[in-house]
């Protein structure tokens, strides 16, 4: 045991030698680390969970164990791990245990060590395995930190910051940069080459449906819930449903339709974006907006005969408000007028409605200004909000209509 800790130990110290870009998150890393209670921080596989916990706890002295570890597994005896991390991490502060939920009955030992008094940082990729445990075992005694990809920004700073290798900071063209990430996403492992994007967020596609899908529910025809994810992937930005979603893919069961949905959202990989209404009821039957945590995804996994950046400037705009901590039970929505009309994106706060989003690649187009201006001003007079933003490619203006004020934003300053 004392040498698969000392390994990791010299595991850790490796990582945090390496140069890294501060990630931005709305939480504060002192007011985390300064409260007793667990910190967990999830989200998909692959998008630097473990280095942002690293980083929170960089120059303090900490205890650190890997679960993704074999070797750890298959050697446990809780006993004397504990005894060989006194050992190797005299008198630390905290305890950082990654990807922890690949240890049996991990909640469980999670909630000893907190009633002993340690202060744990622990990561996980799995949304409804840790909240469901975490909510069970440790009702309101953790604060959860949800990690996306990189965002624009975060992508952009990458660059500028001279991590890619290539020392370009000022001279890179920053339209080129936004188009690339529009296309291939904010994976971190695909940014210093972005030629692998394709076969890298390929695998990891799929490893994710074999592995934290398949594997853990134990899915027999994983032929049908392959099709059903590749499905999702062509009509990400669409409103389906679990009905149209059978009759399209010839599916008997409308609740095996359901059970995989919840299974997909699961590891991070889809989102469903309900449909605003005031009734409750009303919601839970409309078609849901299918969204994928990253466009990566779209690029190297989707069957498409065009290309549509319509859609892609859409779903990036839906994982950023993810990332300003909205989420789609109780802060964001999307909106059908009476006459139809759709607003892509309505934020909700407490009560009342915060602001709409429409999302429109080109408004260069007289016609499709007014289009746009007249669908989102519609909904607006309905909703009663007068905070009303159009997201685009590359335009910025300010459009007066039917009493309305509605800023058209670029995609970079938004």
């Amino acid at each position: 045991m004392r040498e698969i800790i000392q390994n990791q130990r010299k595991e850790r110290d490796e990582l945090l030698s390496r140069p890294y870009i501060t990630r931005h998150t709305h939480h504060d890393d002192e007011t985390l680390l300064s409260s007793p209670m667990i910190k967990l921080i999830t989200g998909p596989r692959r998008v630097g969970k473990s280095t942002q916990a690293l980083l929170m706890l960089k120059g303090r002295n900490f205890a650190y164990l890997n679960f993704d570890d074999n070797s750890l597994l298959a050697a446990w005896d809780e006993n004397k791990v504990m005894r060989t991390l006194d050992e190797i991490y005299p008198g630390y502060e905290f305890m950082m245990l990654d990807e922890v939920q690949n240890l049996d009955k991990w909640d469980v030992w999670v909630s000893t060590l907190y009633r002993r008094g340690k202060n744990l940082v622990i990561t996980g990729s799995n949304a409804k395995m840790l909240s469901s445990e975490m909510a069970t075992t440790l009702t309101g005694r953790y604060l959860q930190v949800e990690m996306m990809p990189f965002s624009l920004a975060e992508f952009k700073e990458w660059h500028y910051s001279g991590n890619d290798g290539k020392g370009i900071a000022a001279s890179t063209d920053t339209e080129a940069l936004t188009n690339d990430y529009l296309r291939n996403g904010g994976y971190p492992e695909t940014l210093a080459a972005r030629s692998i994007t394709g076969s890298y967020l390929g695998t990891l596609f799929d490893s994710i449906i074999w592995k934290d899908v398949a594997h853990r529910h134990r899915v027999r025809n994983i032929t049908e819930l392959s099709d059903m994810a590749a499905y999702l992937l062509a009509n990400f930005c669409n409103p389906l449903s679990a009905n149209s979603i059978a009759d399209a893919l010839s599916m008997t069961s409308v609740s095996t339709v359901k059970k995989y949905m919840g299974y997909l959202h699961e590891p991070y990989l889809f989102f469903y974006l309900p449909r605003y209404n005031n009734k409750m009821k009303i919601m839970q039957k409309a078609p849901q907006k299918v969204y994928v945590v990253d466009n990566g995804f779209v690029t190297s996994k989707a069957f498409s005969t065009s290309e549509n950046l319509g859609r892609m400037l859409e779903n990036h705009v839906f994982t950023e408000l993810l990332r300003r901590g909205y989420d789609t039970e109780r802060t964001l929505f999307y909106y059908r007028s009476r006459n139809d009309k759709e607003t892509d994106f309505v934020l909700r706060q407490g009560n009342h409605v915060e602001c709409l989003v429409q999302v429109c690649y080109d408004m260069s187009s007289p016609k499709t200004e007014k289009r746009e201006a007249n669908s989102i001003t519609e909904c607006a007079e309905e909703l009663g909000c007068d905070n009303l933003v159009i997201v685009t490619r590359d335009e910025e203006k300010t459009i007066q209509e039917k009493g309305y004020t509605i800023k058209v934003v670029p995609i970079d300053k938004f």
